[in-house]
């Protein structure tokens, strides 16, 4: 296992671990992190860790996986994951559905310049398919999402129609 690989796993680790403090242990003291949950670029293993922390009451039950063979060049790591648990606890002001959740999510990182320590962290996911395995929004094709469709302006059409 290389450095990269431990920083991953560190990293991995402390977003369902329950300690703030792990952040610190696999990250720069001024890492940029960013979800489709996030509005701007979190900055710092404090923001990381109230970031994770609002994971940790809705789906308290967790887990990161790695899902497959991570690609880096020395400086840049990308590392496919399975993120899943069940939402027990309210986020960002949706209660709890008791449902679980399963996405498939890639970490696209760049260690510091000393390449020590994870410095910018991008996380990937599907936020759509999260909200639908939620019971938020409608899935894929169905006439919940045409007509959610339709009151956002797009119309209806038959399909195949031009």
């Amino acid at each position: 296992m290389t450095r990269v690989d431990d920083l991953v796993d560190a990293f991995q680790a402390a977003l369902v671990g329950r300690d703030r403090a792990a952040f610190a242990q696999c990250c720069a003291l001024d890492v940029h992190y960013e979800d489709p949950l996030t509005d701007a670029p979190l900055r710092g293993c404090d923001a990381l860790g109230d970031h994770a922390a609002q994971l940790w009451v809705a789906f308290p039950d967790a887990v990161v996986e790695k899902t497959g063979e991570r690609l880096h060049d020395g400086r840049y790591v990308a590392a496919p994951v399975r993120i899943a648990g069940t939402h027990t606890g309210t986020a960002h002001d949706l209660p709890a559905t008791g449902r679980s959740v399963a996405l498939h999510a890639v970490l696209y990182c760049e260690l510091d310049p000393a390449r020590e320590r994870l410095w910018r962290v991008r996380a990937f996911y599907d936020l759509y398919d999260a909200a639908v395995q939620l019971g938020v929004l409608p899935s894929h094709g169905g006439l919940g999402e045409r007509a959610l469709l339709l009151l956002r302006g797009f119309g209806l059409r038959a399909r195949g129609s031009t």
